[in-house]
């Protein structure tokens, strides 16, 4: 038999494997580029030391086993910022939008790993989708960036030239959702000025809406009631969540000396109000993560876990698949047979759907706590936190990534790629064909609860 060439190999690739062997490319491209001796300011980075970092950026996480500011040097903190940013445009839209610049033609199997990527709902929308994202991310990235430019330079003394590039990177790590920082204590020192927090907290919500959201909201502000299904769940829970999020780590944080208790009651709640954002698959910190309170915790795990809108920057189950699974429940526990959601009914797949990737999140969740657990010292709720932190590529830390083993970071690397994909997105990938059965069985139901 004669081999197949590999145009005919890659004419079977599916959209959702090329995504993620795209973004498996780009990495291994980081990874070497952090591990050159003029990415670092001091030793040459190890093997681990690049690829987490690399992967950290590249899936806007923010898990951090180095402290960026002092062990990167500026052409490493460059590698960071470029990896970050193409990471939360995505990869295969990167490549698109490049290629529309330069031969101003799409083929249609480049549309089609777009459509996968960006969740257009058209191929012929790819063109205009792309063009959208990439405006929005200039804009946002450009106004936030000039005002953290003027506040490091105005406000604190920093030279121009690095105030910008202060203000260049935090912007764009912020509306990526990746968490990097140019501080050894990240954020920590500008917890009760509103001038740092309030507009990286801006770009971190406008990135976690997600794209599709941004872009309808740009034509349709003023009239909510034309609002697709997505774009009212989206809005409404992300706005839930910020509330829900902000009342609770204020309140159980309020006493604690060594996180709020020490602040005025302005800054504590700035300070709540910013830990709720962050959380958002964000991973900025501005007050000590290490230092809050178990209950705390368990409010950020939830709030990680849940993460942002679909098509965006940001991580974790998404607010749409967690409404749908809550709405599924209150039909159930009303009685009801189809599934209704702000005034429109949900088809069967998606309850599939949401269903699927809850339970591949939960199980991939609750299997890498175990295995760290067998090979750390740790207690159970900072190794839960630095899980769903790493799943949710949000990037917070309860202090203890740095001195996992390796094996361990290993892991916590898996999760953020796989977190970053999506579980079925990469399940799609990996899956060698798609069988359509010609038959059913017969029904019969079982005993539930």
């Amino acid at each position: 038999m004669r081999p197949l060439r590999l145009p005919l190999l890659l004419a079977r690739v599916r959209p959702g494997q090329t995504i993620a062997l795209a973004f498996g490319a780009v990495l291994a491209i980081g990874t070497g580029l952090l591990l050159t001796p003029a990415a670092t300011q001091g030793r040459t980075a190890t093997f681990m030391e690049a690829l987490f970092t690399a992967t950290s950026a590249l899936c806007v996480t923010g898990h951090v086993i180095v402290d960026t500011p002092t062990f990167w040097s500026p052409f490493g903190q460059g590698v960071i910022l470029a990896l970050i940013q193409i990471g939360g445009f995505g990869v295969m839209s990167f490549a698109t939008l490049l290629g529309l610049l330069v031969a101003r033609r799409l083929g249609l199997r480049t549309r089609l790993t777009a459509v996968s990527e960006t969740h257009t709902v058209a191929v012929g929308d790819v063109r205009r989708v792309l063009a959208g994202v990439a405006l929005i991310t200039l804009a946002v990235e450009s106004v936030v960036a000039t005002m953290l430019t003027l506040r490091w330079w105005l406000g604190y003394g920093e030279t121009l030239p690095d105030a910008i590039w202060l203000g260049v990177f935090h912007a764009m790590s912020a509306f990526n959702n990746a968490g990097f920082a140019l501080f050894s204590d990240n954020l920590m020192g500008f917890v009760t000025d509103p001038w740092i927090c309030l507009p990286i907290c801006g770009a971190i919500i406008l990135g976690g809406l997600g794209f599709p959201v941004i872009m309808e909201l740009r034509r349709r502000l003023g009239r909510p009631r034309h609002w697709t299904l997505n774009t009212v769940t989206v809005v409404i829970g992300t706005l839930v969540l910020l509330v829900a999020g902000t009342i609770a780590l204020t309140a159980l944080e309020w006493s604690n000396p060594a996180t709020l208790g020490a602040l005025d009651p302005a800054g504590r709640l700035l300070a709540g109000f910013t830990a709720s954002v962050m959380p958002r698959t964000a991973g900025f910190n501005t007050i000590d993560i290490s230092q809050m309170h178990s209950e705390s915790w368990l409010v950020t795990d939830i709030l990680m876990f849940i993460g942002g809108g679909p098509a965006g920057t940001a991580g974790g189950l998404k607010i749409t698949t967690f409404a749908v699974l809550f709405f599924i429940i209150v039909t159930e526990l009303r009685g009801g047979e189809a599934v209704n959601m702000f005034g429109k009914r949900l088809p069967r797949s998606t309850h599939r759907e949401a269903l699927t990737v809850a339970l591949l999140s939960v199980g991939l969740v609750v299997s890498a706590t175990l295995a760290i657990m067998l090979m750390s010292p740790f207690a159970f709720d900072r190794i839960l936190f630095e899980v769903i932190s790493a799943f949710a590529t949000v990037g917070l830390s309860t202090g203890i990534t740095a001195d996992l083993p390796i094996a361990a970071q290993a892991i916590l690397v898996v999760l953020m790629f796989i977190g970053r994909l999506g579980p079925v997105l990469l399940g799609s990938a990996l899956a060698l064909t798609v069988q359509k059965r010609q038959y059913e069985l017969p029904k019969e139901r079982p005993i539930i609860g």
